[in-house]
């Protein structure tokens, strides 16, 4: 498998600014991201509980990898402050060799050996 087929993008939405730059530091600490961007903020329009809702949100774009894919879903899980956190993973279809293995290298639960 290549570092292409390895490498996923994650996407989640999060309330403000304050808990997206939160949560990013938390994934990249633990290694469960290379990289997080944290977007401008967005508005989203979503039914919830039976009614049109509006809100504004700060959109992250998460770098990781498959192996890590469960790790970072359950530390989303558990620091997102919604009941129901959007976590959405996309492989990705290519991408720049060594940007991918830097992703590798920074997702690896041992640093010396990409992922």
């Amino acid at each position: 498998m290549t570092f292409a087929e390895e490498a996923l993008l994650v996407i989640s939405n999060l309330p403000d600014r304050a808990a997206a730059e939160s949560l990013a530091h938390a994934l990249v600490e633990r290694r469960l991201a290379a990289c997080v961007n944290i977007l401008t903020p967005c508005r989203s329009v979503y039914r919830w509980q039976g009614a049109v809702e509006q809100a504004d949100e700060v959109p992250l774009l998460i770098k990781t990898t498959r192996a890590r894919y469960a790790e970072l879903e359950a530390a989303l899980g558990a620091l997102h402050p919604y009941e129901v956190p959007e976590i959405i993973a996309l492989p990705l279809a290519a991408g720049l060799p060594a940007y991918l293995d830097w992703v590798g290298a920074e997702c690896a639960r041992d640093p010396k050996i990409a992922c």
